[in-house]
């Protein structure tokens, strides 16, 4: 019976287009025009390689990454690849610079990331925590709002069943005994009395919140001056779909202003055009209050991102927590940015070996940083001593994130 139900929650879902395989994160800011994601695993491709090979190695001050990853260890000491080295690594007392690298060169084999066609380049692009104006009562000023997960809201885990489908989840509703799809972002803003209730709160720009769906995680200050922490809760089963492609492909804006902050640009000077631009991309989000004294949004792996050494990667590539050595650019430059980082994080837009989303943390300035950001970009996987075949990397379902 249970695989009757499954495999009849598949039909009616895949039989629609409002279906996905994945909830989305956080979330991931730009990559207005990159091709457009396929569902499709990709083949896994990690060519071993040494310490020489990976572009200004020596160069970057790891300590931010150690600290990253000794957040990581609280979730991967529990896996065995992890836990030997998860459990050195936190009996160190405070070492310098020096013991970090000998540790992490001793510990670890770097394993460069490879897409399907051996080439070693992909996209690299920025999010960041963006911050709203908003209030908990609906007014004139403050009339969009945020809302909560859905009662009727339905996640249909396909691997629980077969395990070939790992990672692949569906979301929809019922309808008397039919499974169809969630209601797409059009019908939800059309209609919010399908929502009525759950309304978490409220902000006064509709742009800012479509952004704030995209990063995942964000803040609101509120009227009397309390600022509150939202994150991803979940999301509609809807693919995403880059509204700053669609501007690009329409010719209302240039490849090189299909950034967020061209498409506000454009936003504000045709208001009455931005609806039905929204409405383009069906996949829409919900969110939950976090504590007010967490130290950052939280990651897909349930733990608080660290600005500048936080990566979203796709986690049927890149396994997470997994220390990851980035080499690619400062946004719009040519300067280098070569910098460990730690895979911590998911997106609905981040698909594919050699793709990351770079977090930049909070404020203006990396809002700035983010926006402009989509660089080519190369990685490498720092796996533990042990580690086999791409077979046994750690699988975590794609939470979702960010791009426009």
């Amino acid at each position: 019976m249970k695989n009757q139900l499954a495999l009849l929650a598949l039909a009616s879902l895949l039989l629609l287009d409002g279906c996905t395989t994945a909830p989305t994160r956080t979330t991931k800011v730009p990559e207005p025009v990159s091709p457009a994601p396929s569902e499709a695993v990709p083949p896994i491709v990690l060519k071993q390689t040494d310490w020489n090979s990976l572009t200004g190695w020596t160069d970057d001050d790891i300590q931010p990454a150690w600290e990253a990853f000794l957040r990581s260890c609280a979730v991967l000491k529990n896996k065995p690849l992890w836990q030997g080295t998860c459990i050195e690594a936190e009996s160190m007392q405070a070492p310098d610079s020096v013991a970090l690298r000998q540790f992490i060169e001793s510990r670890f084999v770097p394993h460069q990331v490879l897409n399907s066609d051996g080439g070693g380049e992909g996209l690299i692009t920025g999010y960041y925590e963006p911050l709203l104006k908003g209030s908990r009562k609906q007014s004139k000023r403050f009339r969009y709002p945020l809302y909560t997960t859905p009662d009727e809201l339905l996640v249909i885990d396909l691997g629980e069943v077969y395990p070939e489908l790992k990672n692949l989840r569906l979301r929809g509703r019922l309808q008397g005994r039919k499974v169809v799809p969630y209601y797409s972002r059009a019908e939800i803003d059309s209609n919010g009395a399908q929502l009525k209730g759950k309304e978490l709160l409220w902000v006064d720009d509709e742009i800012d919140l479509f952004f704030l769906q995209i990063q995942g995680s964000g803040r609101v200050e509120l009227e009397n001056g309390e600022v509150v922490r939202v994150g991803y809760s979940d999301q509609n089963g809807h693919p995403y779909k880059s509204v700053g492609r669609l501007l690009v492909e329409r010719g209302e804006m240039s490849l090189e202003k299909a950034s967020m902050q061209g498409i506000k640009a454009w936003a504000q000077k045709n208001p009455r055009k931005l609806a039905d631009l929204l409405n383009q991309n069906s996949s829409f989000v919900f969110f939950r209050e976090l504590p007010a004294n967490g130290s950052g949004p939280l990651g897909s792996l349930g733990i608080p991102l660290t600005p500048g050494r936080s990566l979203a990667v796709d986690p049927r590539a890149v396994p997470q927590g997994a220390p990851v050595f980035l080499a690619t650019t400062w946004p719009n430059t040519d300067k280098r940015l070569n910098r460990l980082m730690v895979a911590q994080d998911t997106g609905g837009a981040i698909k594919g070996n050699v793709r990351a989303d770079f977090f930049w943390g909070f404020g203006p300035e990396a809002a700035n940083q983010a926006g402009k950001m989509r660089q080519p970009g190369k990685m490498w996987v720092l796996m533990p001593a042990g580690y086999v075949s791409p077979g046994e990397l750690p699988q975590t379902p794609v939470a979702q994130k960010s791009c426009c």
